[in-house]
């Protein structure tokens, strides 16, 4: 019996702030998968080794965890004043499937710093030393990034003085800004921003209760919750959460009607097959507490606590496009993030997750009855960590 031998496919492996990735250029993927389709979402989950039952990704690139299970493939852009188009896709861990309903926040630093690195930015666009802008266009969502990657002597300087929370080893600083990051829709209901129209909603849940919640759609759809409203402090850590089945379960529950009431499922079980979005959050005011590093996070370090979970688990940081949520509800006036944070008018908020803390900014304004948007920024860093080919059974796409 004969076997296919293995196949090679030009790959880059990238952490980008607190997730890592495997990044393809698109003329590099095989015929079969350079268009959407079965075929590359087979090549993504058999790079990263889904569906795995064992949870654990031994045969492929992937860490088993919502925030390295992930592949991203980057293309000279088709949009005017851009310079790529960034495509990512959330391999699910356990099932067959890829999710490519959002953005990753942290892998759009990395999509920055592989624009250049795989000559996909005009040569006249980048600096011998300096700053290169990079513009680039988020296909799955349909919105720009721009990426402030620096340079040093032609190339991505990557090694740095700047720490982030959640990661190891201090890098070079990369500035991200979300512009327009929210559907803001048109009409009197608020917008697709806020999809119900309102900034709090009584969200019922069958089996769990009926509690506040802001519902929006800002960086990535989310739901957020008051962390005291479903019996938690908001200080938690990863084991506190992902090591009860019935709590993970209440949240995806929770998770499944929020996405109803938003109108991104037509029924409960479409759910399933959108475990990237909505996320599910809860927030809760500044209190001391000890960072999954043991460093200690004061209640003056931050404007609020909020903890996030992502494909199921609770994350270990926060994503980067949670972040962008955060940010954009803390700049508006009575949501529930805004009030856990003190309330009133703020174009920043600093808060704490599990790895430590976070500063993102957003600037909101009331536009008649609608609020919109213009940008949110933060910063994050990124780095290679391998380059050369994929390999994998040549059967297998």
């Amino acid at each position: 019996m004969s076997h296919a031998p293995q196949i090679k496919v030009p790959a880059t492996y990238m952490r980008g702030g607190t997730s890592k990735g495997v990044f393809f250029r698109l003329e590099d993927l095989p015929e079969s998968c350079q268009k959407p389709g079965e075929a590359r979402d087979r090549l993504f989950m058999r790079v990263i080794g889904s569906p795995d039952p064992y949870a654990k990704h031994i045969d492929g690139m992937g860490g088993a965890t919502s925030s390295t299970s992930k592949c991203v493939i980057l293309s000279k852009s088709t949009q005017p004043d851009h310079d790529v188009d960034y495509l990512y896709g959330q391999v699910s861990i356990d099932k067959a499937f890829v999710d490519w309903s959002g953005n990753c926040g942290n892998l759009s630093t990395a999509a920055g710093a592989f624009a250049l690195h795989a000559g996909l930015v005009e040569a006249s666009r980048i600096p011998q030393n300096g700053i290169c802008s990079v513009r680039i266009w988020q296909a799955n969502i349909n919105k720009t990034i721009i990426a402030h990657v620096p340079v040093t002597n032609g190339q991505v300087q990557e090694t740095g003085d700047f720490e982030l929370d959640g990661v190891t080893f201090p890098a070079a600083e990369i500035v991200l800004e979300f512009l327009d990051p929210a559907d803001e829709g048109e009409g009197d209901d608020g917008g697709a921003m806020f999809p119900t129209g309102n900034l709090v909603d009584e969200l019922e849940v069958p089996g769990v209760g009926t509690f506040k919640a802001t519902m929006i759609n800002a960086g990535i759809p989310t739901v957020f919750v008051n962390a005291v409203d479903i019996g938690y402090t908001g200080a938690e850590l990863q084991d506190a959460i992902n090591g009860d089945a019935k709590a993970l379960e209440r949240f995806e529950t929770i998770r499944a009607y929020g996405a109803l009431k938003m109108g991104l499922i037509k029924d409960l079980a479409g759910a399933a097959t959108r475990q990237h979005t909505p996320k599910i959050a809860f927030v809760a005011p500044p209190m001391d507490y000890v960072s999954s590093s043991g460093k200690a996070v004061k209640a003056g370090d931050v404007d609020l606590l909020v903890r996030a979970l992502s494909m199921g688990k609770l994350h270990h940081a926060m994503m980067g496009t949670a972040a962008v949520a955060i940010g954009t509800a803390a700049a508006i006036p009575g949501t529930l993030v805004n009030q856990a944070a003190g309330g009133g008018d703020r174009d920043a908020v600093r808060f704490g997750h599990p790895s430590g803390t976070l500063r993102v900014g957003a600037e909101a304004k009331l536009v008649g009855a609608n609020w919109t948007v213009t940008k949110a920024i933060m910063s994050r860093s990124a780095r290679v960590l391998m380059e050369g080919a994929v390999r994998l059974p040549g059967d297998s796409i």
